[in-house]
């Protein structure tokens, strides 16, 4: 009878412990999971800044284009001025 007892004691100790650790590892993984998440929300708008300033990057260069197309122009104008 006592033998009973204890494993029956035993194992009312042995599924307090299991659900114990179970809702512990459960807060860990919704812990980690919630900083993994922050760390991709991170990373996304870095992704999206990159993205603008790549944008804008492309319009600058072309404007550059362009500005050096009117000096490349004025120049053939004055050289073209100066010899007649």
């Amino acid at each position: 009878m006592e033998t009973i007892i204890a494993a029956l004691i035993g194992a009312c100790g042995s599924a307090i412990g299991a659900l114990a650790g179970f809702v512990i590892n459960g807060k860990l993984i919704a812990y980690r999971l919630e900083q993994l998440e922050k760390k991709v929300q991170a990373h996304n708008n870095l992704v999206e800044r990159m993205y603008e300033v790549e944008k804008q990057q492309d319009i600058e260069a072309e404007k550059i284009q362009v500005a050096n197309h009117r000096i490349t122009d004025l120049e053939k104008a004055v050289e073209k001025k100066n010899y007649v």
